[in-house]
């Protein structure tokens, strides 16, 4: 009974091929009740977070080629001819090479969901945001393409052929998307360089504003005036960019003209008056120069240095400074120079 031929192969046979296939799905099974009710309470008492995700990828993958594994074993211990025997190997070295890109783009979403995507959304700009998705896909596909290139050359196909095509269509690809191209990789450049973030004052390409958003192809700038401006990455990214707001802190450089009737004391007291206000006013820094620079055209000119404070408002800091100034100044009895001219009159 157990010799007799069924399609080439004894009833023994078949059944030994059965018994291994069958032995193979209760393997798998043993393996991944294993893997969720074992390895996965071990893993979720560790502090890393690694090799939780890790057990979740393996997990299907494993029993899958468990099962394949048995199948190629079962398949095996038949006779078959040259034609099946073929089309058990191709289909199981497809399998495998399937699996394989299967854990790698599960791999590539969990980190990218599990573990950048969160870094990204800490941080204060949207470029990451947009580009982890991208990103994401991108090598996703890239995983998909790798395992279809090496599933075509164990079919015996030319895949050099197909590399040139795929190559020549590329380059006119990227011909026809070369503008489109330039302002990714320019907000790549931002991205990585991060020159500004969204919220900063910057002059770039004339423009002189706030930064409200960057994105993969353009930067808005809202500009002083109110308006909102669109540059394009490549333009952003090629161009000297002026942070203001990084600015430790901002330079006023101010002269005050005083009358020639005025005398040495009253212009060191001038120089004191100036040096009093910048120590009350906590807007400013306590490095100030002042100095009696020049003897003028029609003043004697105080060259008067000062900084104001990162993050402080400058309109507003000059403003109380230069209305004390005026006070100041009024009660000292120090009067402001303004233009004049001598004319000389010859009577003869």
């Amino acid at each position: 009974m157990f010799d007799e031929i069924y399609y080439g192969n004894s009833l023994s046979q078949w059944m030994v091929s059965v018994a291994i296939v069958l032995s193979a799905i209760l393997i798998s099974k043993s393996v991944n009740w294993f893997l969720k009710n074992k390895i996965q309470k071990i893993t979720k008492k560790t502090k890393f977070k690694f090799d939780d995700i890790l057990v979740g990828i393996i997990e299907k993958p494993i029993s899958l080629l468990i099962v394949v594994f048995g199948l190629s074993l079962g398949f095996n211990s038949l006779s078959l001819n040259d034609v099946w025997q073929k089309y058990v190997d191709f289909s199981v070295y497809l399998i495998l090479t399937l699996t394989v890109a299967w854990v790698m783009s599960r791999l590539i979403e969990v980190v990218f969901e599990s573990i950048l995507k969160p870094m990204a959304q800490k941080t204060s700009g949207q470029l990451d945001d947009q580009l982890l998705p991208i990103t994401k896909k991108s090598l996703k596909f890239a995983v998909w393409l790798m395992a279809f290139l090496v599933a075509l050359d164990n079919a015996g196909y030319d895949i050099g052929a197909l590399l040139a095509g795929l190559g020549l269509g590329g380059l006119a690809l990227a011909m026809a998307a070369k503008d489109t191209i330039a302002n990714l990789f320019g907000g790549i450049t931002i991205f990585i360089g991060r020159p500004f973030e969204i919220g900063d004052r910057i002059v770039s390409n004339g423009f002189d504003g706030i930064v409200q958003e960057i994105g993969i192809r353009s930067t808005q700038i809202k500009t002083l005036a109110g308006r909102v401006v669109t540059l394009s990455n490549a333009d952003v990214a090629n161009n000297p960019i002026e942070n203001i707001s990084s600015e430790q802190n901002r330079k006023i450089i101010a002269n005050y003209g005083l009358v020639y009737d005025t005398d040495a004391d009253q212009i060191k007291k001038a120089i004191s008056i100036l040096e009093n206000i910048c120590q009350q006013n906590e807007n400013v820094e306590n490095n100030t120069i002042i100095s009696f620079n020049i003897f003028g055209d029609f003043a004697l000119n105080i060259n008067h240095i000062y900084y104001i404070k990162s993050q402080k408002n400058i309109a507003t800091t000059q403003t109380d400074i230069n209305i004390e100034i005026l006070k100041r100044f009024n009660q000292a009895g120090l009067d402001m120079a303004y233009p004049t001219q001598k004319i000389l009159v010859d009577k003869k």
